[in-house]
């Protein structure tokens, strides 16, 4: 099977310096792809002088993690498409363990085992859990002795582009950045495809360095990430039950908020809102083609 690389780029020059080598070399010669989010740091003429194999998006501005990735699988000429991120660098044969994955056409996406670098620790992440619980998914970390999980990472995984398309791809509501892998994982276990988990094939992520915490305060991020969260619940929650149970709390959250005087949640609810019309079009999309139950997938992933 043949494998298109896309990496998203925003003022990632030192990071590109790092993985650039590794992914061309373990690709051996197969489709790289870099979809440069308006960097202004270099990261275009480095690309253009270093890698002339490598194709090469280059966009005016920047307007968020989700149009850029989508931007790169729709260039893809190959069936797989792994996306990778500038702070993430594979290990030696990382594909070999993925690849044999993609026999069952049933299918969609398979993750890496991520070592994350945070701080003086790392930490392995890669398979996700979650549960519906106080009105939201409540997602977390989950062993890695296992395959199954609840979404693959959008920035260490591979994923069929045919499967892709059909789903419409990453939703650009989420940007810039947050929620969007987890929201089109969902949708591809509802629409009855299948993800996995492979721990054998490991990437290091160098979290701290991102393009995000770099750009962004953390309560930005904090505020961009309960956004959403709830645009999560309203666009692809269907159970009657989990959205009585959203109904119920959402009040008892912005409630919280004020007594403590902590807006970040209050003002997650409020671009939430604003965007309501836009998510209510995209849920009918998308629940049109809907064949599980989110009690159904919730039993198998919490």
């Amino acid at each position: 099977m043949q494998v298109s690389a896309v990496i998203p780029n925003y003022n990632g020059l030192a990071l590109l310096k790092n993985n650039l080598p590794v992914i061309v070399k373990e690709l051996q010669g197969s489709e790289v792809i870099v979809v440069d989010d308006g960097s202004t740091d270099g990261s275009v003429n480095f690309i253009t002088q270093n890698y002339p194999q490598i194709k090469l998006i280059s966009k005016p501005f920047n307007d968020g993690f989700s149009t850029a990735v989508n931007l790169g699988i729709k260039a893809a000429s190959n069936e797989l498409v792994l996306l990778i991120n500038t702070d993430v660098v594979p290990t030696k044969d990382f594909l070999k363990y993925l690849l044999p994955h993609f026999e069952n056409p049933k299918i969609f996406a398979v993750g890496c085992l991520d070592k994350s670098i945070e701080g003086d620790q790392v930490t392995l992440r890669g398979r996700g859990t979650g549960k519906f619980f106080k009105g939201f998914l409540q997602h977390q970390r989950g062993e890695i002795d296992q395959k199954d999980t609840l979404w693959v990472n959008g920035g260490s995984g591979i994923f069929r582009k045919a499967i892709w398309e059909l789903l419409g791809g990453m939703d650009e509501l989420y940007n810039p950045f947050y929620w969007e892998d987890i929201d089109l994982s969902y949708r591809a276990l509802k629409s009855g495809y299948l993800i996995l988990f492979e721990p054998k094939s490991q990437v290091i992520h160098k979290h701290e360095q991102g393009s995000i915490k770099r750009r962004y305060s953390p309560k930005k991020i904090t505020q961009i990430a309960y956004r959403n969260q709830i645009i999560f619940v309203w666009k692809n929650i269907t159970s009657l039950a989990y959205l009585i149970q959203h109904l119920i709390y959402l009040p008892y959250y912005l409630v919280l908020s004020l007594i403590k005087g902590d807006n970040n949640f209050i003002k997650g609810f409020t671009s939430a809102f604003i965007l309501l019309p836009e998510v209510f079009k995209k849920r009918k999309i998308s629940k049109s083609k809907y064949i599980m139950t989110d009690e159904q997938i919730f039993q198998k992933y919490q």
